[in-house]
């Protein structure tokens, strides 16, 4: 333990799993100090400075290291011969292999240290956030192994730094998956400055990860394209022509298991990029609660759990509006990726949306609303997880709301009276305005606190729960028939308010999840129509999608955490 932290009572190995809910004794706590503040007059002043300070260079070396590893990957993009992408690749495995020895030193040595965690942020970390780490990170080993796969079957033409990198890569990721699962809730009160700067290390490298997944992403869809313009050739239609004309020197051979590895890595290439993104936003909220101490105040007394009850119509039509999307996205796989894309699948691709969108507007117009027609009061508590969420929810949104101003000019600028130009243009208007109102109907939710009928009813459910442990076995056939009518019960028992904010929330988190699973497993008509393509240029509009489409994709995987919560404390 270094000399930063004053701890007066003698060590106790059991404080650290001490719940949040019970406040620890202030002779437990280790203030921070550094060394320009030696001299301020309060403890309490000086751990304020001391904690200003940590993060201001835990910062200054996230952006430091940002800043080196985007100018390789630059200058990777831009002169590849001079910095190539194996060089890229030795640069993101040296900081993988100094974050494992961070994370590693932290599950083995800080975390289990007297007084380490006396603290938990409830809020951070939730279910849904882990389980999407545990999911993308699943995805994301098993894109590295399509890799070292293909690269072991074409390994006279390629490097062994192929096969090297995701096999730390693989190592990192399990590494990162376990200690986020496990501490992502941490408020940590020992070796303060070395955790936030072994943190910040952590972000920064999945920065680097995310814009070198999102550039390798650029190439293969650049190589898609090369191919429907060769096979465009030989139809002899005129293709669009792009300065990228040089052969690809290793050819996957035709066998059955090279096939396997390329279309499975091409398949699971974007969950890659979301996991970076996500593994961002849980590690920076793990920063911001290095050194915090919670009071009593700050605890939840009553934390509301997903049920299902109380919602109808929702389920129902984001059922069917998942349904019919699923069908869309089959038929414009099937035809879209094909030689020559049909115009009528565009025009039944945006129509779907035209209808979806101005739907997922109203309902959070409504909800809005509602919001404030309640007589719920605002949590005006500090939350930096709350706070993260309405940072990547504005945040994210820019990637979708540019790519649609973006198009809206484009479109304006040629022909916007044609079929397929009008349905693109008012998609773009569409996805404008519900990117925005459900922003608002999201936001506005996370900060209102759970509804009093919302407690009532959590402190009568446990009361049941209780009452049921002691059920005989002759009466649980009267029970089993009880809980048949508990879902009508419960619906028909809620106010009307309370009802209408579940059917919205549900219905939009359907809504969210198809809007989510369309463009990541591969329908980007935004690219694939060619009217921004052939107005802005090959490159230029490559580079627009291939930053706007992932953050796009992050933006309604996120809006489905955000939805959740809003149900959750309806």
């Amino acid at each position: 333990m270094s000399g930063n932290e004053v701890s007066r009572q003698k060590p106790c190995h059991h404080c650290k799993r001490r719940s949040a809910s019970v406040p620890p004794d202030t002779s437990t706590i280790h203030y921070e100090k550094f060394w320009l503040y030696r001299y301020c007059s309060s403890v309490q002043q000086r751990d304020r400075q001391a904690q200003k300070a940590g993060q201001l260079f835990s910062g200054l070396l996230a952006m430091n290291v940002v800043f080196l590893g985007s100018a390789f990957i630059s200058s990777m993009i831009f002169n590849h011969v001079a910095i190539t992408l194996a060089d890229v690749w030795i640069l993101l495995s040296i900081l993988k292999v100094l974050c494992l020895c961070w994370i590693i030193y932290y599950l083995l040595g800080t975390s289990r240290q007297p007084h380490a965690v006396v603290y938990r942020d409830s809020h951070a970390g939730p279910i849904w956030i882990r389980g999407s780490v545990l999911l993308f990170g699943s995805f994301s080993i098993l894109l590295n192994a399509f890799q070292i796969g293909y690269s072991a079957i074409l390994i006279q033409c390629k490097s062994r730094v192929e096969i090297v990198f995701p096999s730390i890569d693989i190592l990192f990721i399990c590494t990162q998956a376990l200690f986020l699962w496990r501490h992502s809730k941490d408020c940590i009160q020992v070796q303060h400055n070395f955790t936030r700067c072994g943190l910040m290390l952590t972000i920064a490298t999945n920065l680097l990860l995310w814009l070198l997944a999102v550039t390798n992403d650029t190439i293969h869809l650049e190589v898609e394209s090369q191919l429907r313009e060769v096979e465009q050739r030989f139809e002899g239609k005129a293709p669009f022509s792009h300065p990228c004309n040089e052969t690809t020197l290793c050819t996957c051979p035709n066998t059955t298991i090279c096939k396997v590895f390329q279309k499975g890595y091409i398949l699971v290439y974007p969950f890659n990029t979301e996991y970076c993104l996500v593994c961002c936003s849980v590690l920076y909220v793990m920063w911001k609660n290095v050194g915090r101490r919670i009071s009593h105040h700050h605890v939840p007394h009553i934390k509301p759990k997903f049920k299902l009850q109380g919602v109808v119509f929702g389920p129902l039509l984001g059922t069917a509006t998942i349904v019919i999307g699923i069908c869309i996205f089959m038929m414009y796989q099937i035809q879209a990726t094909g030689s020559a894309p049909n115009r009528q699948v565009f025009v039944m691709y945006y129509s779907y949306y035209i209808v979806l969108l101005p739907l997922m507007s109203v309902s959070a117009v409504i909800g809005t609303i509602i919001h404030a027609l309640e007589k719920r009061e605002l949590d005006t508590l500090k939350n930096p997880t709350r706070s993260l969420d309405v940072i990547l929810l504005m945040g994210a949104a820019l990637g979708q709301i540019g790519m649609s101003y973006f198009s809206i000019v484009a479109i304006v600028a040629t022909d916007p009276r044609d079929l397929l130009n009008s349905l693109i243009l008012s998609y773009s208007v569409l996805l404008i305005f519900q990117t925005i109102t459900q922003n608002v109907f999201i936001i506005d939710g996370l900060h209102r606190q759970p509804s009093v009928a919302a407690k009532e009813e959590k402190e009568e459910q446990n009361h049941e729960a209780y009452d049921q442990r002691r059920v005989s076995m002759l009466e649980l056939g009267q029970e089993i028939r009880k809980v048949s009518l508990s879902y009508l019960h419960s619906y028909s028992h809620l106010s009307w308010k309370r009802r209408a904010l579940r059917e919205i929330s549900f219905f939009l988190v359907l809504c969210n999840i198809i809007l989510w699973v369309m463009p990541t497993f591969g329908a980007h008509p935004v690219f694939e129509n060619g009217l921004e393509k052939s107005f802005y240029g090959y490159s230029t509009w490559f580079a627009i999608v291939n930053f706007g489409l992932p953050l796009g994709v992050f933006y309604r995987m996120h809006s489905v955490g955000g939805l959740l919560e809003v149900y959750v404390t309806a």
